[in-house]
Protein backbone atom coordinates (compact mmCIF):
# COMPACT_ATOMS: atom_id res chain seq x y z
CA UNK A 1 0.00 0.00 0.00
CA UNK A 2 2.90 2.46 0.35
CA UNK A 3 3.47 2.52 -3.61
CA UNK A 4 -0.04 2.94 -4.27
CA UNK A 5 -1.91 6.13 -5.11
CA UNK A 6 -4.69 5.95 -2.74
CA UNK A 7 -4.65 3.76 0.52
CA UNK A 8 -7.39 3.37 3.00
CA UNK A 9 -6.07 1.50 6.32
CA UNK A 10 -8.39 0.99 9.35
CA UNK A 11 -10.10 3.50 8.39
CA UNK A 12 -13.28 4.32 10.72
CA UNK A 13 -16.15 7.14 10.98
CA UNK A 14 -19.08 7.42 13.38
CA UNK A 15 -21.59 10.10 13.00
CA UNK A 16 -23.58 9.46 16.93
CA UNK A 17 -24.22 6.04 17.47
CA UNK A 18 -23.75 5.35 13.46
CA UNK A 19 -21.35 3.71 12.28
CA UNK A 20 -20.63 5.18 9.15
CA UNK A 21 -17.42 3.27 8.16
CA UNK A 22 -15.69 0.54 9.89
CA UNK A 23 -12.24 -0.45 9.80
CA UNK A 24 -12.21 0.04 6.09
CA UNK A 25 -8.75 -1.27 3.87
CA UNK A 26 -8.39 -0.96 0.56
CA UNK A 27 -5.69 0.59 -1.96
CA UNK A 28 -5.68 1.86 -5.72
CA UNK A 29 -2.65 2.15 -8.06
CA UNK A 30 -1.85 3.99 -10.73
CA UNK A 31 -3.82 4.01 -13.35
CA UNK A 32 -7.18 1.83 -12.00
CA UNK A 33 -10.58 3.09 -12.21
CA UNK A 34 -11.56 1.59 -9.06
CA UNK A 35 -15.28 1.69 -8.43
CA UNK A 36 -16.72 1.30 -5.24
CA UNK A 37 -19.95 -0.19 -4.71
CA UNK A 38 -22.28 -0.77 -2.02
CA UNK A 39 -26.16 -0.69 -1.04
CA UNK A 40 -27.19 3.18 0.56
CA UNK A 41 -25.83 3.73 3.72
CA UNK A 42 -22.45 1.25 2.90
CA UNK A 43 -20.40 4.68 3.55
CA UNK A 44 -19.21 5.47 0.43
CA UNK A 45 -19.60 8.84 -0.11
CA UNK A 46 -18.20 9.22 3.67
CA UNK A 47 -15.25 7.28 2.85
CA UNK A 48 -14.33 9.81 -0.24
CA UNK A 49 -14.87 13.21 1.85
CA UNK A 50 -12.44 11.67 4.39
CA UNK A 51 -10.46 10.62 1.83
CA UNK A 52 -10.12 14.12 0.35
CA UNK A 53 -9.83 15.91 3.49
CA UNK A 54 -13.61 17.28 4.44
CA UNK A 55 -14.12 15.62 7.37
CA UNK A 56 -11.73 13.69 9.31
CA UNK A 57 -11.42 10.02 10.64
CA UNK A 58 -11.62 8.56 14.23
CA UNK A 59 -9.65 6.24 13.91
CA UNK A 60 -7.36 4.88 10.62
CA UNK A 61 -6.16 6.91 7.46
CA UNK A 62 -7.13 7.83 4.09
CA UNK A 63 -3.64 8.49 1.95
CA UNK A 64 -3.75 10.22 -1.24
CA UNK A 65 -0.74 10.16 -3.37
CA UNK A 66 1.51 9.68 -0.26
CA UNK A 67 -0.26 12.34 2.13
CA UNK A 68 -2.82 12.21 4.56
CA UNK A 69 -4.95 15.30 3.11
CA UNK A 70 -6.45 18.12 5.17
CA UNK A 71 -7.86 21.34 4.27
CA UNK A 72 -5.19 22.96 2.16
CA UNK A 73 -3.06 20.21 1.13
CA UNK A 74 -0.72 20.53 -1.48
CA UNK A 75 -1.28 17.30 -3.00
CA UNK A 76 -4.99 18.48 -3.55
CA UNK A 77 -3.61 20.35 -6.77
CA UNK A 78 -3.09 17.57 -8.19
CA UNK A 79 -6.60 15.83 -7.92
CA UNK A 80 -10.05 16.41 -9.35
CA UNK A 81 -12.93 16.01 -7.36
CA UNK A 82 -16.58 16.54 -7.36
CA UNK A 83 -18.54 15.05 -3.92
CA UNK A 84 -22.36 14.64 -4.05
CA UNK A 85 -24.33 17.52 -5.79
CA UNK A 86 -22.31 19.59 -7.71
CA UNK A 87 -22.94 23.86 -5.97
CA UNK A 88 -22.71 26.42 -8.35
CA UNK A 89 -23.41 29.97 -7.56
CA UNK A 90 -27.14 29.67 -9.82
CA UNK A 91 -27.17 33.54 -11.17
CA UNK A 92 -23.65 33.40 -12.54
CA UNK A 93 -22.94 31.66 -15.99
CA UNK A 94 -20.92 28.50 -15.86
CA UNK A 95 -17.80 29.51 -17.26
CA UNK A 96 -17.71 32.11 -14.60
CA UNK A 97 -18.31 29.58 -12.16
CA UNK A 98 -15.74 27.82 -13.39
CA UNK A 99 -13.34 30.73 -13.08
CA UNK A 100 -14.15 31.98 -9.91
CA UNK A 101 -13.64 28.69 -8.17
CA UNK A 102 -10.12 28.09 -9.78
CA UNK A 103 -9.17 31.39 -8.84
CA UNK A 104 -10.49 31.48 -5.07
CA UNK A 105 -7.72 28.48 -5.51
CA UNK A 106 -4.69 31.12 -5.86
CA UNK A 107 -4.13 30.37 -9.72
CA UNK A 108 -4.36 32.23 -12.48
CA UNK A 109 -6.78 31.44 -14.85
CA UNK A 110 -4.74 30.98 -18.37
CA UNK A 111 -3.05 27.51 -16.31
CA UNK A 112 -6.66 26.10 -16.39
CA UNK A 113 -7.35 23.43 -18.95
CA UNK A 114 -10.23 25.08 -19.99
CA UNK A 115 -10.21 23.80 -23.46
CA UNK A 116 -10.69 20.24 -22.29
CA UNK A 117 -13.12 20.88 -19.49
CA UNK A 118 -15.36 22.33 -21.83
CA UNK A 119 -14.83 20.04 -24.42
CA UNK A 120 -16.15 17.24 -22.23
CA UNK A 121 -18.67 19.23 -20.54
CA UNK A 122 -20.44 19.47 -23.44
CA UNK A 123 -22.63 22.06 -22.71
CA UNK A 124 -21.93 24.52 -25.84
CA UNK A 125 -23.01 27.50 -25.93
CA UNK A 126 -24.60 27.03 -22.32
CA UNK A 127 -21.44 27.93 -20.16
CA UNK A 128 -22.43 31.55 -20.67
CA UNK A 129 -26.35 31.24 -19.39
CA UNK A 130 -26.83 31.69 -15.51
CA UNK A 131 -26.35 28.32 -13.96
CA UNK A 132 -29.65 28.24 -12.27
CA UNK A 133 -31.46 27.42 -16.13
CA UNK A 134 -29.60 24.38 -16.15
CA UNK A 135 -31.08 21.06 -15.82
CA UNK A 136 -29.24 18.66 -13.32
CA UNK A 137 -27.66 16.26 -15.79
CA UNK A 138 -26.13 19.71 -16.78
CA UNK A 139 -24.75 20.64 -13.66
CA UNK A 140 -23.47 17.26 -13.44
CA UNK A 141 -21.24 17.58 -16.64
CA UNK A 142 -20.35 21.15 -15.48
CA UNK A 143 -18.81 19.20 -12.03
CA UNK A 144 -16.97 17.13 -14.11
CA UNK A 145 -15.31 19.82 -16.22
CA UNK A 146 -14.34 21.42 -13.08
CA UNK A 147 -12.90 18.70 -11.83
CA UNK A 148 -10.46 18.42 -14.76
CA UNK A 149 -9.32 22.12 -14.89
CA UNK A 150 -6.28 20.67 -13.46
CA UNK A 151 -5.45 18.10 -15.27
CA UNK A 152 -5.27 15.92 -12.35
CA UNK A 153 -3.27 12.85 -11.51
CA UNK A 154 -6.02 11.55 -9.76
CA UNK A 155 -10.04 11.86 -9.98
CA UNK A 156 -12.45 11.26 -7.02
CA UNK A 157 -15.76 11.38 -7.90
CA UNK A 158 -19.13 10.37 -6.42
CA UNK A 159 -21.91 9.31 -8.28
CA UNK A 160 -20.37 11.20 -11.83
CA UNK A 161 -23.73 10.12 -13.90
CA UNK A 162 -26.10 10.81 -11.67
CA UNK A 163 -29.27 12.77 -13.68
CA UNK A 164 -27.69 11.96 -16.95
CA UNK A 165 -29.36 10.53 -20.06
CA UNK A 166 -27.97 7.48 -22.03
CA UNK A 167 -25.90 9.41 -24.11
CA UNK A 168 -24.41 11.77 -21.72
CA UNK A 169 -23.54 8.61 -19.24
CA UNK A 170 -21.80 7.25 -22.41
CA UNK A 171 -19.94 10.53 -22.80
CA UNK A 172 -18.78 9.96 -19.03
CA UNK A 173 -17.54 6.53 -19.74
CA UNK A 174 -15.55 7.37 -22.75
CA UNK A 175 -13.82 10.15 -20.83
CA UNK A 176 -12.76 8.07 -17.69
CA UNK A 177 -11.08 5.27 -20.28
CA UNK A 178 -9.38 8.21 -22.02
CA UNK A 179 -8.23 10.12 -18.74
CA UNK A 180 -6.99 5.93 -17.56
CA UNK A 181 -4.99 6.02 -20.14
CA UNK A 182 -3.04 8.66 -20.14
CA UNK A 183 -2.18 7.60 -16.70
CA UNK A 184 -5.04 9.38 -14.41
CA UNK A 185 -5.98 7.43 -11.62
CA UNK A 186 -9.97 7.31 -10.81
CA UNK A 187 -11.82 6.66 -8.01
CA UNK A 188 -15.41 6.13 -8.04
CA UNK A 189 -18.84 5.43 -6.59
CA UNK A 190 -21.92 4.17 -8.63
CA UNK A 191 -24.95 2.87 -7.81
CA UNK A 192 -25.05 1.23 -11.75
CA UNK A 193 -23.05 -1.99 -11.68
CA UNK A 194 -23.34 -2.26 -15.25
CA UNK A 195 -21.44 0.90 -15.51
CA UNK A 196 -18.70 -0.09 -13.32
CA UNK A 197 -18.37 -3.52 -15.17
CA UNK A 198 -18.35 -1.60 -18.65
CA UNK A 199 -15.56 1.32 -17.46
CA UNK A 200 -13.45 -0.09 -13.80
CA UNK A 201 -10.40 -2.02 -13.83
CA UNK A 202 -10.92 -2.58 -10.15
CA UNK A 203 -13.78 -2.53 -7.07
CA UNK A 204 -14.44 -2.49 -3.59
CA UNK A 205 -17.39 -3.58 -2.84
CA UNK A 206 -19.15 -1.84 1.10
CA UNK A 207 -21.88 -3.09 3.31
CA UNK A 208 -22.47 -1.24 6.19
CA UNK A 209 -19.67 0.64 6.68
CA UNK A 210 -17.06 -2.69 6.05
CA UNK A 211 -15.28 -4.06 3.42
CA UNK A 212 -17.19 -6.92 1.66
CA UNK A 213 -14.18 -7.92 -1.31
CA UNK A 214 -12.12 -6.17 -3.04
CA UNK A 215 -10.06 -6.93 -6.41
CA UNK A 216 -10.32 -7.05 -10.48
CA UNK A 217 -13.31 -6.85 -11.66
CA UNK A 218 -12.99 -9.72 -13.63
CA UNK A 219 -11.66 -11.63 -10.61
CA UNK A 220 -15.11 -10.47 -9.29
CA UNK A 221 -17.53 -11.63 -11.58
CA UNK A 222 -15.22 -14.26 -12.96
CA UNK A 223 -13.34 -13.66 -16.19
CA UNK A 224 -15.46 -15.16 -18.81
CA UNK A 225 -18.54 -14.07 -18.18
CA UNK A 226 -22.22 -15.40 -19.00
CA UNK A 227 -25.12 -15.52 -21.16
CA UNK A 228 -28.45 -16.43 -21.14
CA UNK A 229 -29.90 -18.92 -23.87
CA UNK A 230 -33.47 -20.10 -24.52
CA UNK A 231 -33.28 -23.08 -26.83
CA UNK A 232 -35.57 -25.41 -28.58
CA UNK A 233 -33.96 -28.00 -27.20
CA UNK A 234 -32.74 -27.98 -23.45
CA UNK A 235 -31.78 -31.54 -22.93
CA UNK A 236 -29.67 -31.43 -25.98
CA UNK A 237 -28.59 -27.95 -25.36
CA UNK A 238 -27.21 -28.68 -22.03
CA UNK A 239 -25.49 -32.23 -23.39
CA UNK A 240 -23.79 -30.24 -26.46
CA UNK A 241 -22.40 -27.45 -24.32
CA UNK A 242 -21.15 -29.39 -21.30
CA UNK A 243 -18.91 -30.94 -23.76
CA UNK A 244 -17.61 -27.70 -25.37
CA UNK A 245 -14.37 -26.54 -24.31
CA UNK A 246 -14.20 -23.22 -22.81
CA UNK A 247 -17.43 -23.28 -20.74
CA UNK A 248 -17.22 -23.37 -17.00
CA UNK A 249 -20.68 -24.73 -16.48
CA UNK A 250 -24.23 -25.10 -17.47
CA UNK A 251 -27.28 -23.96 -15.30
CA UNK A 252 -30.60 -24.63 -15.66
CA UNK A 253 -33.00 -21.56 -15.68
CA UNK A 254 -36.66 -22.63 -17.42
CA UNK A 255 -37.14 -21.99 -20.01
CA UNK A 256 -33.30 -21.71 -21.11
CA UNK A 257 -29.59 -22.39 -19.69
CA UNK A 258 -27.54 -19.62 -17.98
CA UNK A 259 -23.87 -20.84 -19.47
CA UNK A 260 -20.57 -19.58 -17.92
CA UNK A 261 -18.05 -18.80 -19.94
CA UNK A 262 -14.26 -19.22 -20.05
CA UNK A 263 -12.31 -17.87 -22.95
CA UNK A 264 -14.91 -18.98 -25.29
CA UNK A 265 -16.96 -16.22 -27.87
CA UNK A 266 -20.76 -16.03 -27.33
CA UNK A 267 -20.65 -16.60 -31.39
CA UNK A 268 -18.87 -19.99 -30.68
CA UNK A 269 -21.32 -21.48 -28.63
CA UNK A 270 -24.14 -20.19 -30.75
CA UNK A 271 -22.28 -21.79 -33.73
CA UNK A 272 -21.93 -25.51 -31.59
CA UNK A 273 -25.58 -25.27 -31.29
CA UNK A 274 -27.01 -24.85 -34.40
CA UNK A 275 -24.22 -27.66 -35.77
CA UNK A 276 -25.77 -29.88 -33.14
CA UNK A 277 -28.95 -29.62 -34.36
CA UNK A 278 -30.43 -26.95 -31.77
CA UNK A 279 -32.02 -24.15 -32.68
CA UNK A 280 -31.52 -20.81 -30.75
CA UNK A 281 -34.26 -18.38 -30.07
CA UNK A 282 -32.21 -16.07 -27.75
CA UNK A 283 -29.25 -14.99 -26.40
CA UNK A 284 -28.66 -12.65 -23.78
CA UNK A 285 -25.25 -11.08 -22.32
CA UNK A 286 -25.47 -11.20 -18.17
CA UNK A 287 -24.95 -8.71 -15.96
CA UNK A 288 -22.22 -10.42 -14.00
CA UNK A 289 -21.44 -7.88 -11.59
CA UNK A 290 -25.19 -7.33 -10.50
CA UNK A 291 -24.84 -11.22 -9.52
CA UNK A 292 -21.68 -11.00 -7.96
CA UNK A 293 -22.75 -7.61 -5.79
CA UNK A 294 -26.49 -9.39 -4.98
CA UNK A 295 -24.37 -12.34 -3.71
CA UNK A 296 -21.73 -10.80 -1.64
CA UNK A 297 -24.02 -7.82 0.17
CA UNK A 298 -27.21 -9.96 -0.12
CA UNK A 299 -30.38 -8.31 -1.32
CA UNK A 300 -31.89 -5.34 0.19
Amino acid sequence: MADSIIAVAGLTKRFGPVLAVDGLDFSVDQGEVCGMLGPNGAGKTTTLRMLVGLIFPDAGEARLLGHNVRPGDEALRRVGVMIEESAFVPYLNGITNLRLWWEAGGAPWSDADVETALSVAGLGDAVRRKVKTYSQGMKQRLGIARALLSRPDVLVLDEPTSGLDPGEMREVRQLLRRVSEQGTTVLLSSHLLSEVEQVCTNAVVMDKGKLVASGAVAELIGAGGSVYIEVTNVRRATSTLKKLKGVRRVIPEPPGLAVELDGIKRSEVVAALVHAGVGVETVTARHQLEDAFLGLVGEA
